[in-house]
C-alpha cells in the first residue's frame, strides 16, 4: 500500500462506506486506539514492525471530483491529485494544474499543504470537511488550518473526508498545455519509475534540499538495499529489497552529512510512522 514497497502490515485495516460509515465507526471505536489515514502511500514510511491501530484508506467512495461552483470543485478526500487537475482542465478552471505532479490525495494535500511548481493548496482551499478522531464532522477553512510550507494545523487524528478548490477561467487547451509542461520537467528530474516516496526533506528556508544532499556527497549512497536516487537526489529509492529500516537509515545518514557539511538540519517531509521491528 505504500510506493516503497517495504514495510509492515496494519494491525487493522478500515475502508469506510461513505463519511456516515466512517463518522459512526470512529464514534464507536475506543479512544486509546491510534487511528491514521493513508491516501496513495506516497510520501511514507512504514516501519517494519507494521502500524498499532486502526489505517482507514478512504477508497472510491471518496474519490469523487465535481463542479461546486462557477469555478470551484468539491473533491472527496481520496481523489488523486491527477483527477482533480484533470476535471478542471475539463470545466475550464485554471490553477490546479499544479496538483498533477504531487503523488498523492486530497487528504493528504490538504493535512502537508502539497505544492509544487510555485503553486500550493492553500492558494486554491476554501474549506475542507472533516472527520475528528470523535467521530464528529466539522467543516474548517484556511484560516482554521495555519498553513504553511508543508504543514497545516489539522486537528490531530482527523481524517479529510473532501475538499472544495476554486481556480480562475481558463482555456481547457492552456490548462493541459500547463500539465504537459509540469510532467514533462517531472519526468526530466525525478525517477518516477523507481520504488520511491516522493520528496524526502523539506526544502530549508533560501535553499534546496537537493543541493543541499548532493554538496553533501550523497547521489547515489547507499543503505542496504536503498539509495539516494542519482537523478534528484531529494529521492529515497528502493533497489528492490530494500527494508524501511534501511530507508529511514539512509534518510538519518543523510541528515547527519548536511549537518555537517554544511550546519543545515533538514527536516524530514516524508511521514514515517509504525514500529521498528
Amino acid at each position: 500500500m505504500v510506493w516503497f514497497k517495504a514495510g509492515g502490515a496494519a494491525d487493522w485495516l478500515f475502508e469506510p462506506a461513505d463519511a456516515e460509515d466512517l463518522a459512526a465507526f470512529l464514534a464507536a471505536l475506543d479512544p486509546a486506539v491510534p487511528v491514521m489515514a493513508i491516501g496513495l502511500g506516497s510520501n511514507l514510511i512504514v516501519r517494519d514492525g507494521g502500524v498499532p491501530g486502526v489505517v482507514v484508506r478512504l477508497g472510491k467512495a471518496f474519490a469523487r471530483v465535481e463542479r461546486a461552483g462557477p469555478l470551484s470543485l468539491s473533491c472527496g478526500g481520496g481523489a488523486s491529485g491527477i483527477l482533480v487537475s484533470s476535471t478542471a482542465r475539463d470545466l475550464g478552471i485554471g490553477g490546479m494544474e499544479f496538483l498533477r505532479s504531487i503523488p498523492g490525495t486530497v487528504g493528504g494535500f490538504v493535512r502537508m499543504n502539497g505544492g509544487a511548481y510555485g503553486r500550493e493548496v492553500r492558494d486554491i482551499l476554501v474549506a475542507c470537511d472533516v472527520v475528528l478522531r470523535s467521530g464528529e464532522r466539522r467543516r474548517l477553512g484556511p484560516d482554521d488550518l495555519a498553513f504553511a510550507y508543508r504543514h497545516s494545523a489539522l486537528p490531530a487524528g482527523a481524517i479529510v473526508i473532501a475538499a472544495e478548490f476554486a481556480g480562475h477561467d481558463a482555456a481547457p487547451a492552456d490548462i493541459q498545455a500547463e500539465m504537459d509542461r509540469i510532467a514533462a520537467a517531472r519526468e526530466a528530474s525525478q525517477p518516477l519509475r523507481s520504488r520511491t516516496g516522493g520528496s524526502t526533506f523539506k526544502n530549508p528556508p533560501g535553499d534546496k534540499a537537493w543541493r543541499l544532499v548532493d554538496a553533501a556527497g550523497c547521489r547515489g549512497l547507499t543503505r542496504g538495499g536503498a539509495q539516494v536516487s542519482e537523478k534528484h537526489t531529494n529521492f529515497l529509492i528502493n533497489l528492490g529489497d530494500a527494508t524501511s529500516a534501511d530507508i529511514e537509515a539512509l534518510g538519518e545518514e543523510v541528515r547527519a552529512r548536511v549537518r555537517a557539511h554544511a550546519g543545515v538540519e533538514l527536516e524530514w517531509e516524508i511521514a514515517r510512522v509504525g514500529r521498528p521491528a
